[in-house]
């Protein structure tokens, strides 16, 4: 029993600790990069050119220099029994991380090694030092690795649906930005780099993505469709598309601007309309569990506590 207590006090230490770095870490000091780097975005600052010198694949530590051949060793197996390149690969794209599937196969094996230990590591507080317990516990530290690795997918899914809901928040605000620029006699290039150093977000990452194209030697019309292509979204693939067709073809640009911006004012407002009517039956949970009963509670328990007063 006092094996248990010292697991739990442990466990409950670690996660205060663990609380306390975080909340340090979300409410340390800003650096004067930070603070001035907005102010001189066009000048290159200290960290991006160190990032771009040093290299990605520099291990941190000898533990990792020492691990991260084995780790990718087991990546390639895992990939090679699971499966499913293509719609990782697409998911990575339109979570616009820039991860490759490389890496998400090696952190899906490092989540499945941290469920491996989680799971050993209880098992040694108790439950697998029993007699004949050792291999059932073994089968449970196997799933717990198996189960991390699915939650890694899941987390994947996540992060995909969390970055379209961002572009559909931000595109409103964007195209009609977008529109106002080309309406004011700039370019194509010219708004998408004005639309791409006004703004931030998920929506002007991806702009970004398609102006660094556009200026690598890519046709502005080509970078749009790989953006309609990458994106999950049917409204933003429309609209890159309808932008596209309009420069390839010398079709008025403003006014298909306009015609679009529309459009995606309607969308959003068809979207906002449909997500009030799945939260309405969502919101008749509590009334029926939890505002009802409490209502009824107070109309009859008087009544009752009366009754057995005056009952002899």
């Amino acid at each position: 029993m006092a094996l248990w207590e010292g697991g739990a006090l442990g466990l409950v230490l670690g996660l205060g600790l663990l609380m306390i770095i975080g909340r340090l870490a979300a409410t340390r000091r800003p650096t004067l990069e930070s603070r001035v780097a907005p102010y001189v975005r066009d000048v290159p600052t200290l960290s991006r050119t160190w990032q771009s010198v040093e290299p990605s694949d520099r291990p941190s530590s000898a533990f990792m220099a020492l691990a991260r051949p084995m780790v990718s060793r087991a990546a390639d197996r895992l990939e090679r029994v699971l499966g499913g390149r293509e719609s990782i690969r697409r998911r990575l794209e339109r979570t616009g991380t820039g991860e490759s599937v490389e890496e998400f196969r090696f952190s899906q094996v490092v989540w499945g090694l941290a469920g491996f230990g989680s799971a050993f590591v209880l098992g040694l507080l108790g439950p697998a030092r029993e007699p004949g317990r050792v291999l059932p516990w073994f089968l449970v530290c196997l799933a717990a690795a198996f189960l991390a690795i699915l939650l890694r997918d899941n987390v994947l899914s996540r992060q995909v649906r969390r970055h379209e809901d961002q572009i559909l928040a931000e595109f409103p605000a964007v195209a009609d930005l977008l529109t106002l620029s080309v309406a004011a006699g700039e370019g194509p290039v010219s708004a998408l780099a004005r639309v791409v150093s006004s703004c931030r977000g998920a929506l002007p990452d991806e702009l970004a993505r398609v102006l660094a194209e556009s200026r690598t030697g890519v046709p502005v019309a080509t970078a749009l469709d790989s953006f309609a292509r990458r994106s999950g979204l049917a409204i933003v693939s429309r609209f890159a598309e309808g932008f596209a067709v309009a420069i390839e073809r010398g079709t008025p640009l403003v006014d298909v601007l306009t015609a679009q911006t529309g459009d995606v004012r309607e969308a959003s407002k068809r979207s906002l309309i449909e997500k009030g009517a799945r939260k309405e039956v969502a919101m008749m949970v509590p009334v029926v569990f939890l505002i009802m009963p409490v209502t009824l509670l107070f109309a009859f328990f008087p009544g009752v506590v009366g009754l057995n007063l005056l009952a002899p």
